[in-house]
């Protein structure tokens, strides 16, 4: 009988943990969510090289760092400079891809890969904002 209410015990505290860290997981998803990619118009770019990112949310889970380059006016060359997360070149070819070609932070984001792809907008973001005339 005190087995069982030791397991019982066990059981009730893993489930309590794992809730907590859920919520904390969870907290740190919707604030990654609901930051817009709004502040950047693409049509008053200025040629240059800059740089800008991203915390990384409430845990820097996501903090990196983008370097992007702007020529005619427009986005021609975007790079990880620093990054917590180690996604393959893929990943950020595919995303970083389809900013040069819509000249646009409203793409598509990775599937499997949403909140990073949000990261690594964000960080784009910051460094487009400098890059505004």
């Amino acid at each position: 009988m005190t087995g069982w209410i030791i397991t019982g015990v066990i059981v009730i505290g893993v489930a309590i943990l794992g809730g907590l860290g859920w919520s904390k997981i969870s907290k740190e998803h919707r604030e990654i969510r609901g930051l817009p990619l709004d502040k950047v118009d693409f049509s008053r770019l200025e040629d240059g090289t800059y740089t800008g990112g991203f915390e990384g949310g409430m845990y820097k889970w996501r903090e990196n760092e983008i370097r992007v380059t702007v020529e005619a006016g427009r986005v021609v060359k975007i790079e990880i400079l620093k990054h917590k997360e180690n996604q393959k070149k893929e990943f950020t070819d595919k995303l970083f891809n389809q900013v040069i070609s819509t000249q646009s932070l409203q793409v598509d984001t990775v599937t499997g890969a949403t909140l990073t792809s949000r990261a690594y907008l964000l960080g784009l973001e910051n460094a487009l904002e400098k890059a505004q005339k």
